[in-house]
């Protein structure tokens, strides 16, 4: 089970190239992530190679279309549009980057002393209609009605020592994306018996521990915990659906859809370039307005209607802020 939380992308992969111990990986990973009683299934693996294959080509196609990473240091602000769009200053950015959770382990750890830490940025992104002054003409005019782009929620993932390294992690990421959608949907299914519904309940507690372990791009649910605790608690939930018995119609229907939303994965997970043009106070402003500054960024959507702006950043440990002592700021505000 703690294999959960490793990457089945140890190596570099090519589309339609893949090694077999890979796509074995992959089915297995499936199986665990969603429902591991779809092992029952006759020919389980046979049917869901096809579906598998084409969900590791799509995330391998997602990461790959994504720019390089940005330096993100204190020198780059100000040069970075894109980084004075999504920050409101160096200072808020490195804060941004020093307070991650993701990031402190990652800095406390083995790589802790790399030069440069290579993570995903993502963000928020919210639109604001507001009345402000504007210059109409030749004229200040007051009451304009204009449109703030405002970013927010910043978070990184998957830290590494480097690109090649984020991005493996970043594919393995986007695979358990799939997964984490096909079991929220398996908790949807209507409940027709009484046993189903403790099924689903128990579905539903092991979709919040994976989203936990980062199997999602989505804000984690509760405080991070580590693997081996994890670990404990899938291990619970999985003693608990097996005590349950097995429903080979129930089963079945669970591995086509499976095998449905993985043989769709384009339509579940995807990305998109977001243009916008932008003055100095992140107001939108026509392509042709002298103050915009074109801002190009990728933004990855989901099925279930999440939308975040995704930029990979190469940041310079060195420039990060100590993480803040939460204990000793208590004690002094309660001294």
């Amino acid at each position: 089970m703690l294999k959960l939380f490793q990457s089945i992308f140890g190596r570099e992969t090519e589309k339609e190239r893949y090694p077999e111990s890979l796509i074995e990986a992959a089915i297995e990973r499936a199986v665990d992530g969603t429902d591991s009683r779809l092992r029952l299934v006759s020919g389980y693996k046979k049917q869901l190679r096809p579906a598998i294959i084409h969900a590791i080509d799509h995330v391998v196609a997602l990461v790959e279309r994504t720019p390089p990473p940005v330096a993100a240091g204190r020198a780059d602000y100000r040069s970075e549009q894109r980084l004075t769009a999504l920050f409101a200053s160096a200072d808020h950015m490195l804060e941004v980057f020093g307070n991650g959770d993701v990031l402190k382990a990652f800095r406390d750890g083995a790589l802790g002393s790399s030069e440069r830490v290579t993570a995903m940025l993502l963000a928020e992104r919210t639109e604001k209609k507001i009345l402000g002054k504007d210059l109409v003409g030749d004229r200040v005019q007051n009451d304009v009605a204009q449109v703030v782009i405002n970013f927010g929620g910043h978070r990184l993932v998957e830290p590494t020592k480097d690109e090649v390294h984020t991005r493996r992690q970043l594919k393995r990421r986007g695979f358990d994306h799939l997964l984490t959608l096909a079991l929220k949907r398996m908790t949807e299914d209507r409940v027709q018996r009484a046993d189903l519904s403790q099924q689903r309940d128990l579905l539903r507690r092991k979709l919040s521990t994976l989203k936990r372990g980062g199997w999602s791009f989505e804000a984690q649910e509760g405080a991070r915990s580590d693997p081996e605790a994890l670990t404990t608690e899938l291990q619970a939930i999985e003693s608990e659906l097996a005590k349950l018995g097995s429903d080979s119609g129930l089963l079945k229907a669970r591995l086509d859809t499976l095998i449905d939303l993985l043989g769709q994965a384009e339509q579940q997970l995807w990305a998109s370039d977001l243009v916008v043009h932008l003055d100095r106070m992140n107001i939108q402003r026509d392509a042709q307005d002298p103050s915009a500054h074109r801002i190009e960024l990728l933004e990855l959507q989901n099925a279930a209607g999440r939308h975040l702006v995704a930029l990979m950043v190469s940041l310079l440990p060195a420039e990060l802020p100590p993480p803040k002592d939460l204990s000793a700021l208590a004690a002094r505000y309660l001294g």
